[in-house]
């Protein structure tokens, strides 16, 4: 018999290292990382120009069942992200504007999930960010067990409770919370990095030159002709 459980308490990242991580991006953090923990193209969010970090609540539900996210409210905190997954593949629209209300009445920043969500206009003018991977009015029923702050996989990528979860415009990117400090270490080199990169560019410089490729094209049999 599969253990059913709600884990109360987790460690978080330092909350600093958490805030300018989200500042940074996901782009410049999964590069800066070495290209791993994006979940995938499959997440979008439902709005625009929001960047936020935060440390993750996991949630494994059952489909169509929201029962563990209302379970999972309680388990928020002050700049939390709930991370919700499924045991199976499911469309509903497992959370709307109420859920919301609570959660943000916790200070959570934000949500990631892999089923549906509802009441999108309401979300949007609550300021309640949202990665979705469907946008659904199928309701859901409050019938299933399931488990909170207990590692999950999303996208590929498993989430354990308390990892640093980074999310913007460009998806949603997971990094492990021991890794936290040293990810914003390989960020702000990364960030300092493109900044001459930019100058050099925006003086005319042609990225073939800087990067080397030039002999590369020319190596790989690109014929250059007038």
């Amino acid at each position: 018999m599969n253990r059913h459980l709600i884990k109360r308490h987790i460690e978080r990242a330092d909350a600093q290292v958490i805030n300018r991580l989200g500042e940074a991006g996901t782009a410049t953090v999964h590069e800066a990382i070495g290209r791993v923990g994006y979940v995938g193209p499959f997440l979008r969010p439902i709005q625009q120009d929001t960047k936020i970090a935060g440390s993750a609540v996991t949630v494994l539900s059952h489909p169509g069942d929201n029962m563990l996210i209302h379970a999972a409210v309680e388990m928020c905190g002050e700049g939390d992200i709930l991370v919700v997954t499924n045991t199976a593949p499911s469309t509903h629209g497992m959370f709307g504007d109420l859920l919301a209300t609570s959660l943000m009445a916790r200070g959570v920043r934000g949500l990631v999930i892999d089923a549906g969500v509802r009441d999108t206009a309401d979300l949007r003018s609550m300021g309640f960010p949202v990665w979705t991977q469907h946008v659904s009015c199928q309701g859901t029923v409050k019938n299933t067990p399931g488990s909170v702050n207990v590692p999950v996989i999303l996208g590929g990528v498993t989430v354990q409770p308390g990892d640093v979860i980074c999310a913007d415009d460009d998806g949603v990117v997971v990094v492990e919370r021991a890794d936290a400090a040293w990810a914003l270490e390989q960020s702000d080199a990364r960030i300092a990095k493109e900044a001459v990169m930019r100058d050099r560019l925006a003086a005319g410089e042609l990225g073939v030159d800087i990067y080397g490729l030039r002999q590369k094209l020319i190596d790989l049999g690109v014929e250059y002709i007038d």
